[in-house]
């Protein structure tokens, strides 16, 4: 098992609409990150950053994520969250959600 923790920025000016959104998550895009073989995924806020953790149980995270890419239901929900959202300061070219570092971890 893999953890994966993850932050972005929330637009300040969509923070109510995000969080609607997050209200009621399409079925068929939860079913496809079932299917990509994540669990226990959460994502939290802090001032004007979101936090994602999930844990993904899989192989191989790439095709998997890939799948989530090329999902339809995802793209349509990706369309309603991404304007939402905007890159952190310390994202590399390209990242939208940014890893984490692991520094620490009690189990």
């Amino acid at each position: 098992m893999q953890r994966v923790a993850q932050v972005i920025k929330v637009r300040p000016e969509r923070l109510a609409e995000y969080r609607e959104l997050h209200l009621d998550v399409p079925q068929p895009v939860l079913d496809r990150l079932r299917r990509s073989h994540i669990a226990n995924y959460s994502i939290h806020l802090l001032g004007d950053r979101l936090f994602s953790y999930f844990e993904y149980h899989g192989d191989d995270f790439a095709a998997d994520t890939a799948a989530m890419a090329e999902d339809e239901a995802t793209k349509e929900w990706w369309k309603l969250t991404d304007p939402c959202q905007e890159p952190v300061e310390e994202a590399a070219p390209g990242d939208w959600w940014t890893p984490m570092e692991q520094v620490f971890l009690m189990e």
